[in-house]
């Protein structure tokens, strides 16, 4: 009995398909919905019964098998508040189970702001640490605090600064960490008070609103140009099943760079910190031919080469499929290897068509 009010959902309730922004057909053993830090408790007892157990977000970031032999907890938890002030920072605490974009937007609605580069960006905010976020010039843990995750194995709540979850690009520790046993609760965000506009994006500076602003840009005229710039190039997941961003911008030393520009001048390539170049993924798609291009159900958008897309009926086969055909071609023309974000889970098997 579930006297805190866990649900524990009945076999005809264990479709996913409209729980993953990808549109796959999938299905969970059991699905449970998290929603208060009142029942990890008893959800920590609840997972002992099961053999694996998978932490469902938004489903902005995965790609689900047809079938799952485990227990799936969608987390849905609700709140945001301050959680302490310093004279530089605000400190934002937000629930796991808010949508992310909507807090983003909450923020800039309250002067809290530091997080509208971030704007339309898919999923919850339990989940952006886990893939370390980031658009436009910002990443997550440049404005992390700290955040609260359950060990669902031990039962009790751990406190996690940024060392502790051992961010780098589109990584954490809740990534490499064992699957299935950690669920994030709480997460806060140092805002600062003195804030300045993060204008260094080509496409922000092209902005005919933010390039009249410059730096006395509002918070809200970035948070909507973002939108603005995103929606122009995104397709809605609501419309067209997608998972956002589907490749990593690959990470190249100086001289793969210097070989890739010899037969391609026009490389899009931006300087990192420690000499190394970041390459624009979409960029290496789009000329290995396959912006626009179609795979049976699947395909590659027609305005944004980085977007993988489900035309209806797909299932994780389909997108392996269309995934490794376009590493293999970019592999093949620039001998880069792309290596994927949203997480596979279960196996994708073979496809089954008649």
């Amino acid at each position: 009995m579930f006297t805190s009010g866990l649900i524990l959902l009945s076999i005809s309730e264990q479709d996913l398909t409209s729980l993953n922004t990808l549109g796959l057909q999938a299905h969970a053993q059991a699905l449970l919905r998290y929603q208060s830090p009142d029942q990890l408790p008893e959800l920590s007892d609840t997972v002992r019964g099961y053999s694996s157990v998978f932490v469902l977000g938004g489903g902005s970031n995965v790609v689900l098998a047809p079938a799952l032999d485990c227990l799936v907890v969608k987390v849905e938890s609700r709140g945001i508040g301050i959680y302490a002030q310093t004279d530089s920072h605000v400190i934002v605490e937000a629930h796991a189970g808010e949508t992310w974009h909507d807090f983003v937007e909450g923020c800039v609605e309250r002067g809290w702001n530091g997080l509208e580069n971030l704007a339309l960006i898919p999923g919850t905010v339990g989940a952006a640490p886990v893939q370390n976020i980031g658009a436009y010039g910002v990443e997550l843990d440049q404005r992390f605090h700290s955040l609260v995750a359950w060990d669902l194995h031990k039962g009790q709540a751990v406190e996690m600064d940024a060392g502790d979850c051992e961010f780098s690009y589109r990584n954490s520790f809740f990534k490499q960490a064992e699957p299935g046993r950690w669920l994030i609760v709480k997460v806060r965000f140092a805002l600062p008070r003195h804030w300045q506009p993060v204008l260094g994006y080509p496409d922000l500076q092209r902005h005919p609103v933010l390039a009249q602003a410059g730096a006395s840009a509002t918070a809200r005229q970035l948070f909507d140009a973002i939108c603005e710039i995103r929606r122009q190039k995104l397709p809605d997941p609501a419309v067209l099943g997608n998972a956002g961003s589907f490749f990593k911008n690959p990470i190249v030393t100086a001289g793969v760079l210097e070989s890739i520009r010899k037969a391609n001048p026009q490389v899009v390539a931006y300087p990192q910190g420690d000499g190394s170049y970041k390459l624009a993924a979409g960029w290496l798609i789009d000329q290995a031919g396959w912006k626009g291009r179609r795979m049976g159900p699947v395909g590659v958008h027609d305005r944004q080469a980085l977007v993988l897309v489900n035309h209806g009926g797909a299932t994780a086969q389909d997108i392996k499929l269309l995934a490794d055909s376009i590493r293999a071609d970019v592999a093949s023309r620039f001998g880069v290897q792309l290596e994927q974000e949203p997480v596979v889970v279960g196996t994708p098997g073979d496809n089954l068509r008649g």
